[in-house]
């Protein structure tokens, strides 16, 4: 059975699968369109927060990156994966217990302003209109080469999906709909990693398989790979070419901007007690480990089958797959030399990077490209986001298992599609109409609202997919520098600190978010040529300017604090209380709390333990 059937064979029972779920699961309720009444099952959040949070970034991009930048991709899984226990030990379990629907009520209600919460729905729909613009970006991408339809059209296919589950489920149905495709893309992303560690190394263990000797008996794989590299004239896979302080900044806005994301905070308000966000939590890391453990494997093998397949080819004997991602814009040739043969090497191949094509073919069929070629050697392009979808072709695995990656990347590229739009819906329905400009609007006409909101979201975010700014890994990362500079600094200030204030809280966000959206639009849209080292802040790249957002958000918030009268005596008491937590304790014990009185349930906070 040829790939193409198996793929529409594969997407379609699993695009069943999520429709099904979202019938069976529908909203009657805004509690449970917001946070699906509350009472998901702890294990179940856990998949379907790793879901959530494990994009089309973590799963097609991701490995890309690292197959291209080797040691400088560490930052993505650094960043990620630092970013996520932050978020699980220093903010869901409290926000947790506030017990409200979304974020900008947290900030509303904790720094009792309306600006607030206006400045932070502005924040959440600014991120989250960022970071799904990578996702459609994916959809588009699979649609267009397993289903051979145009990217366009492959984008507009994935928003009719997450319109249906978004709006008739909410939180509901997409909670259910992202355990179900978690499932998937987790098998999807394993399958193929194993059969290529088997292959290459004799290891079933693609994350031991890294470090293994190669299977002909040629040296250790890493070894090898950084031959490979530096003798076609690239950077040896192991070394990296970023400076310290700009793989410093992004590292540390990739973390703290996952756990200031809104769309996965909210996945913690769906959980019945606060002990059971922990152990969401807990589960959801395990349950992220297995992709990200795996991806720098996948990069490794697909950089050494890349090599070995694509230089020296001649392009009247290229693969199908190779003239299929041709076809679709994301792989491009340019003969330098006129010899018929693509060489692969080190540097760009084209002036700007990324290739624009004429309607003309060349002398031997190739699309050719209107770009300025440039001085290196190197004559090819090769799509980063192509890489894990390409690869099992690449490596000639079976068929069911190339239909397989595809529907993989289709689920994970929906599933934090999904909840970025829930996330939008929500600011808008809940924040913007029943908190502020129509609080006398009932539960129905809520809900009405919030399912109008989030169809207009999903029209913007598809136009954001058609015309992404550049690969997904990148925009996300934008997104994440985003929520680094407005939301993690009020977020953990405003529970661990009782002087903030509503100005404070204000003018951090407001200054945070100023600097890095200005940042990122002036060197990746207004002056592309001047995005460079030498042009940068202190060496600080676009991915990066987040960190320095957020350290601005803190000392204005802090000078701003210091300055300005302190919140009300009620709104004080709020931080202490959401840190409490309840211990069973006998009597003898107390004193060594310097408590009074007998056994039994006592409040302490987190700061006595």
């Amino acid at each position: 059975m040829s790939a193409q059937l198996l793929t529409y064979i594969f997407v379609g029972a699993t695009f069943a699968l999520y429709i099904g779920i979202a019938i069976w699961s529908r909203s009657a309720s805004t509690s449970e369109f917001y946070v699906a009444g509350g009472h998901v099952n702890p294990v179940a959040n856990g998949a379907a927060t790793a879901a959530d949070w494990m994009s089309a970034a973590s799963f097609l991009s991701m490995a890309g990156i690292i197959a291209f930048e080797g040691a400088d991709g560490a930052r993505y899984l650094m960043g990620w994966t630092g970013g996520y226990v932050l978020l699980a030990l220093l903010l869901a379990p409290y926000l947790r217990k506030f017990s409200k629907f979304t974020v900008p009520d947290f900030v509303g209600d904790r720094y009792y302003s309306r600006t607030a919460r206006l400045v932070a729905v502005v924040c959440v729909i600014f991120i989250s209109f960022t970071y799904v613009a990578g996702q459609m970006r994916g959809v588009g991408v699979v649609f267009s080469r397993f289903l051979e339809v145009d990217i366009d059209l492959g984008v507009v296919i994935g928003m009719a999906i997450v319109f249906f589950y978004a709006v008739l489920g909410g939180m509901k149905g997409i909670t259910y709909t992202q355990v179900a495709q978690y499932c998937v893309l987790i098998f999807a992303y394993l399958v193929p990693a194993i059969y290529l560690s088997i292959l290459l190394t004799s290891n079933p263990l693609p994350m031991l398989g890294l470090g293994s000797t190669v299977a002909d008996g040629s040296g250790y794989l890493l070894d090898k790979l950084d031959g490979l590299t530096t003798e076609l004239g690239m950077t040896a896979f192991t070394d990296g070419s970023k400076s310290t302080i700009d793989m410093l900044f992004i590292t540390a806005a990739l973390m703290a901007g996952t756990a200031g994301l809104p769309h996965v905070i909210v996945r913690f308000f769906t959980v019945p007690r606060v002990r059971d966000a922990r152990i969401s939590a807990g589960y959801a890391l395990v349950f992220i480990a297995l992709l990200y453990l795996t991806a720098p494997a996948v990069a490794a093998f697909a950089r050494i089958n890349i090599i070995d397949e694509v230089n020296g080819l001649t392009y009247q004997d290229a693969p199908e797959w190779f003239l299929k991602w041709e076809d679709i814009g994301l792989i491009a040739w340019h003969d330098k030399n006129e010899d018929g043969k693509v060489q692969y090497r080190g540097g760009a191949a084209l002036s700007p990077k990324k290739p624009a094509f004429s309607e003309d073919r060349g002398e031997f069929g190739q699309r050719l490209v209107t770009n300025r070629p440039t001085e290196s050697d190197n004559e090819v392009y090769i799509d980063r986001d192509i890489i894990v979808l390409a690869h099992p072709e690449i490596a000639k695995l079976p068929n069911w298992v190339i239909a397989l990656v595809a529907a993989g990347g289709l689920a994970a590229a929906l599933s934090t599609a999904a909840g970025l739009l829930l996330v939008i819906s929500t600011a808008v329905a809940h924040d913007l109409l029943k908190k502020t400009f129509m609080p006398g609007i009932n539960d129905r006409q809520e809900l009405l609202y919030a399912r109008i909101s989030a169809a207009f979201a999903i029209c913007v975010a598809g136009l954001a997919g058609i015309y992404p700014p550049d690969y997904v890994a990148q925009v996300v990362a934008f997104a994440f520098g985003l929520a680094a500079a407005s939301f993690f600094p009020v977020l953990l200030l405003g529970i661990f600190s009782t002087r903030m204030n509503k100005e404070a809280a204000i003018a951090g966000m407001l200054i945070g978010l100023t600097l890095t959206f200005s940042y990122i639009v002036y060197f990746k849209f207004l002056n592309t040529a001047a995005n460079t080292p030498e042009y940068w802040w202190f060496g600080i790249s676009p991915e990066g300017i987040g960190t320095l957002g957020m350290m601005l958000n803190f000392v204005v918030a802090f000078a701003v604090s210091r300055v300005t009268p302190p919140p009300p005596q009620d709104v004080q008491a709020l931080s202490p209380h959401i840190r409490k937590v309840k211990i069973l304790i006998s009597a003898a014990e107390t004193n060594r709390w310097g408590k009074q009185g007998r056994a039994g349930v006592i409040m302490l906070t987190t700061d006595e333990l």
